[in-house]
């Protein structure tokens, strides 16, 4: 491997100075000022990372992870973790009557030929298998999501009762110390209770609902038995993220925090051999023998690079992407030479922009007696359809009416028998949402409207229509209901449809809605290995890519829940596996 003279000095003065250091605190626990030079160097501390990390640490290859933030975890901590792997021994255990036939005729259907055949293919192929080896390499362990459907059911191969899995409790106490470095969840769990992410549907409608109710007292029995043998639970994001450290930990890969990226080494051959971070205030090389991952996620807090790549308007505002999220890898593999795609689109979803941050709405759209309308008072799209293609009709919106207004509308009724966040029916909403003008409310339709800023004959046309659509229990319009996924977060006692419920009961709200994501999907360009492409197809030796780093495998779909972890997980067991396979490179 040549080295740059700059970079060759750099190395020196680097073990100098771990040397002199007593290197403990300088390299991390157990490290050696040789421990510079690794096999496998990992950027970025979620999913994707953890999983390469592991996966690389168990074909027997030194890795080490760095990750720019204070804690660990990155936007999967924050997640609601659905994993989206088709035919994984989970499902296929719980009796889910997958085909690997099925699932490829799916995916075909859903993302189109916009992602080339042989990745769609590895992603199919390997995602069970990571499965299986997250399983018997970590204290993970996973549960089916029963009845969570596909996001687009009806295609081929589809599943209206559901494929995706999420983690089972973890006990955080099992991390030790290192839970205390757990990235925060992006909402946290209502107090006293212990939840997954597939039971949020029923606690949303609990007070409504005796089966709901059933599942409230589950959560709170768990919490209570949890907590009488002093466990630390943890579900959804929190349990991945934790029980991926933890495999990490019984490896012995040391996770790096604080420690930014600053740019990857090239050899003279244009070679990846490593990276140089900031490591305690000081730039640090880090020799790669194998490759580097980069796994640092998207794009979603870079101002610059949203206003460059994206359609407008766009802020960093509507997102709930952890903020570390700035495209440092991925600006680190266009200096390498990599190609980008899918730059332009987003993991989208309609948020309230809330005073103390954006709201991402999952339920409250869906729920009966709840309609989306635009600047014109009318409504626009399928309020129960999947949030990235709410979002891409707004945008669609704006492009032939120059707005992008959009007021989430919904009664009195709705407000006394559902949860809104974390309101409970029949409480009051915060006055905070108020005062910032977030939320509107009036006795009639035409002062709402009023309050609003749309058209009050409009308002009122559309709701009596919409109202005409629920009593037949057909929507005429947008075909609400039409679909299985439409009728996840709803509530069956509503008849005919449990997806449609009339708004007639005074004072009426409306919450101001704006195109939110949970992070971007555009990144580096890869290959079936993950490997780093260039414009011309070419691969950038020793350099990978994974999660929300790289170009999206779902091209600008959305297959199901999870759709964004499976494939993060997925490409980085492969990343990890071709370079276990790999000659290590000279040095």
């Amino acid at each position: 491997m040549s080295v740059s003279p700059s970079r060759r000095q750099l190395l020196q003065n680097t073990a100098k100075a771990a040397l002199a250091a007593g290197t403990a605190g300088t390299w991390g626990r157990g490290a050696r000022a040789q421990d510079i030079e690794f096999d496998v160097i990992v950027v970025g501390s979620g999913a994707a990372g953890m999983t390469a990390a592991l996966t690389a640490a168990k074909r027997g290859l030194r890795v080490v992870v760095i990750e720019k933030a204070n804690k660990f975890g990155g936007s999967t901590a924050r997640s609601g973790a659905g994993i989206w792997i088709r035919n994984n021994e989970v499902i296929l255990k719980a009796g889910v009557p997958d085909t690997p036939e099925k699932a490829a005729a799916y995916l075909d259907a859903v993302v189109g030929p916009i992602v080339p055949a042989d990745r769609k293919a590895a992603y199919l192929r390997q995602g069970p298998a990571m499965i299986s080896f997250i399983l018997r390499n970590s204290p993970l362990r996973f549960r089916w999501m029963e009845g969570y459907s596909d996001y687009y059911p009806e295609l081929p191969g589809g599943m209206p009762n559901g494929a995706s899995i999420e983690p089972e409790m973890f006990d955080g106490k099992l991390l030790g110390k290192e839970l205390a470095n757990l990235n925060p969840p992006y909402m946290a769990v209502p107090p006293g209770v212990v939840v997954y992410g597939g039971e949020y549907k029923w606690l949303d409608i609990a007070a409504v609902s005796a089966k709901g109710a059933t599942i409230a007292a589950n959560c709170v029995a768990r919490y209570v038995e949890a907590t009488l043998k002093g466990q630390a639970p943890l579900t959804m994001g929190q349990a991945l993220a934790a029980g991926l450290r933890a495999g990490l930990q019984q490896a012995n890969v040391p996770v790096w925090l604080n420690t930014p990226l600053v740019d990857l080494q090239i050899d003279h051959d244009g070679r990846v051999s490593g990276v140089v971070v900031n490591r305690n205030g000081q730039e640090t090389a880090l020799k790669a023998t194998r490759g580097v991952v980069m796994a640092a996620g998207g794009f979603e807090h870079n101002l610059r690079m949203r206003e460059t790549y994206q359609q407008h308007p766009i802020t960093t505002d509507w997102t709930v992407g952890t903020k570390t999220n700035t495209g440092d890898g991925i600006q680190a593999g266009q200096r390498a030479g990599a190609a980008l795609d899918l730059m332009d689109d987003a993991w989208w979803g309609p948020i309230i922009p809330l005073p103390e941050g954006p709201y991402f709405v999952l339920a409250e759209r869906t729920l009966p007696g709840s309609i989306m309308v635009n600047g014109q008072g009318k409504r626009f799209v399928n309020e129960a359809a999947p949030y990235t293609d709410f979002v891409h009709t707004m945008y669609q919106q704006e492009l032939l009416t120059q707005d992008i207004t959009a007021w989430m509308v919904v009664d009195q009724r709705f407000r006394n028998r559902y949860l809104f966040k974390v309101t409970l029916p029949f409480l009051p909403l915060p006055q905070s949402w108020y005062d910032a003008g977030v939320v509107v409310k009036d006795l009639t339709l035409e002062g709402l409207a009023a309050k609003m800023g749309v058209p009050p004959t409009n308002l009122r046309n559309t709701v009596q229509r919409f109202n005409g659509f629920a009593d037949a229990g057909k929507d005429l319009d947008f075909h609400r209901g039409d679909s299985a996924y439409d009728h996840y977060y709803t509530d069956p006692s509503v008849r005919p449809s449990s997806s449609l419920e009339a708004l007639r009961c005074a004072p009426y709200y409306a919450f101001q809605i704006k195109p939110g994501d949970l992070g971007t999907k555009g990144g580096l360009r890869t290959d079936a290995r993950a490997r780093v492409l260039r414009d011309d197809g070419s691969v950038i030796e020793g350099l990978y890519s994974a999660g929300n780093n790289s170009a999206s495998v779902m091209g600008h779909s959305y297959a199901g829940a999870g759709s964004t972890i499976g494939p993060a997980m997925t490409f980085g067991y492969i990343a990890a596996n071709d370079m276990a396979d790999a000659a290590p490179a000279r040095t």
